[in-house]
């Protein structure tokens, strides 16, 4: 498939995807019921499904998870002149929390019920810069490593033209999920 077809696929996707999560349960946090019994793949799927509220961070940030699968998850960001840095190009904060959100909830896919997890350490490399006019890109996680107290995972952020913008890594701690 062409860069394009590529990018058209994955606004089509991402703009049906952000109405599915707004039109849901929309922008929130999770009754801790909510999540009663649900493994950390199940709370993603739910999310996903517009059952489960989204993370405000999402529209602060113009990205939104699209995909979810067994130690992978991926979101799809839209850099913007909102989030340039003083110099004129995209903030590396941006780039980091695209992936930190990639990288988190791959790991939280691996959970099972009860279980929670917090980043630990982020490793980000940023190899190409993005700006409003790059078109969508995706971040996409993928555990390493799901322990019973660590996980690791890596993540890239890839252009509809398969370039790399920057890549990282993680180590989450996994701990007994706190009741809220």
């Amino acid at each position: 498939m062409s860069a394009e077809a590529t990018q058209a696929e994955w606004t089509r996707h991402f703009d049906e995807t952000r109405a599915r999560l707004r039109g849901g349960a929309g922008a929130g946090l999770a009754d801790p019921a909510q999540l009663a019994g649900l493994n950390g793949l199940q709370q993603m799927q739910a999310m996903l499904e517009g059952r489960l509220p989204y993370p405000h961070i999402a529209d602060t940030m113009d990205f939104a998870l699209v995909e979810v699968g067994e130690g992978r998850a991926v979101f799809q960001g839209l850099p913007q002149l909102k989030h340039y840095n003083p110099l004129g190009s995209v903030h590396g904060g941006w780039y980091a929390t695209l992936l930190d959100s990639a990288l988190g909830c791959a790991v939280h896919t691996t959970l099972p019920a009860g279980r929670g997890y917090t980043t630990a350490e982020l490793g980000v490399n940023i190899v190409r810069a993005a700006s409003h006019k790059s078109g969508p890109l995706r971040a996409i996680g993928t555990v390493l490593h799901a322990g019973r107290q660590l996980a690791t995972a890596e993540a890239r952020i890839v252009g509809a033209d398969g370039k790399l913008y920057a890549h990282a890594t993680t180590t989450c701690l996994v701990f007994e999920a706190p009741a809220r």
